[in-house]
């Protein structure tokens, strides 16, 4: 990024990535504030926590419970992704997460991989239900919100830091105004440098968080990892959660559905063969 001292820049480790923040014309105090923000949301969101609001809500056992603001929408981003990916984004993919053995952060280190208990995910719209306030989830069904609470985040996140910021958290982006230098914010995808102005960015990569030949990316078909001949697909779209949502659906549909998918969906796209 070109040097420009009215640009505040903010950078923090949080939900086991890199994250940083960039604004123009805010104080320093309105991004710390941000990342605070960030790290109370990612804890009510967090499926490695056993008492955050998103496992009590999974532990449920079936009830309608009170749920907060936050968690609503996403559960309503949550459906929307459901039926903007035809089935391919689904949130209710928590027990082939832990039949993969990605049950902490890897930076932890996987836990035991046990593949004979994958299994397809339930059609979302039959296990969730959402009315103000609170939700539904039928028994035996497990949600990860994912990449989608992380696009969700960066577009809620850069609006509240005014008419000229980046937000990226872990490589979901998303970009407000005019820039450092009135060309749109520099942001690196698949290599190339693009200006990102007004719209969000997104990568679903099937080259990280893998170990043992798996991958966390699930095709929700199958319950296991997406095997569809994509290693990477990177996005532009209008938000960067609309951007997490199309680069997934892309990765997990495959190389002979992808490009239609994405001209269909996105502004920009970049697809990487596995």
């Amino acid at each position: 990024m070109p040097p420009d001292l009215s640009i505040a820049a903010h950078h923090f480790e949080a939900m086991g990535t890199s994250c940083s923040l960039f604004a123009a014309g805010v104080p320093d105090a309105d991004l710390v504030a941000g990342e605070h923000w960030t790290r109370e949301v990612a804890a009510r969101l967090t499926r490695f926590d056993a008492g955050s609001e998103l496992m009590r809500f999974n532990a449920s056992g079936g009830s309608w419970v009170e749920v907060g603001e936050e968690l609503e929408q996403l559960l309503h981003e949550a459906l929307r992704a459901f039926d903007l990916s035809a089935g391919l984004v689904n949130v209710a993919v928590l027990p082939s997460m832990a039949a993969i053995g990605y049950t902490r952060t890897l930076r932890a280190g996987p836990t035991t991989v046990t593949l004979e208990a994958a299994r397809p995910a339930p059609k979302l719209t039959d296990v969730l239900e959402v009315k103000p306030g609170r939700a539904r989830l039928a028994a035996g069904a497990g949600l990860d919100l994912g990449g989608i609470a992380k696009g969700w985040m960066a577009d809620r996140l850069c609006e509240k830091l005014g008419l000229n910021a980046l937000v990226n958290l872990g490589g979901d982006l998303r970009a407000i105004g005019a820039g450092p230098a009135g060309a749109g914010w520099p942001v690196g995808l698949a290599g190339v440098t693009v200006m990102l102005r007004d719209h969000g960015a997104a990568t679903s990569s099937a080259l990280r968080r893998r170990w043992g030949g798996l991958h966390h990316v699930i095709d929700p078909r199958t319950g296991m990892p997406a095997g569809g001949g994509l290693a990477e697909v990177s996005v532009v779209a209008v938000t960067a959660v609309d951007a997490e949502i199309v680069a997934k659906t892309a990765l997990i549909a495959g190389r002979d559905v992808a490009p239609a998918y994405c001209a269909a969906h996105a502004q920009a796209w970049w697809l990487l063969a596995g």
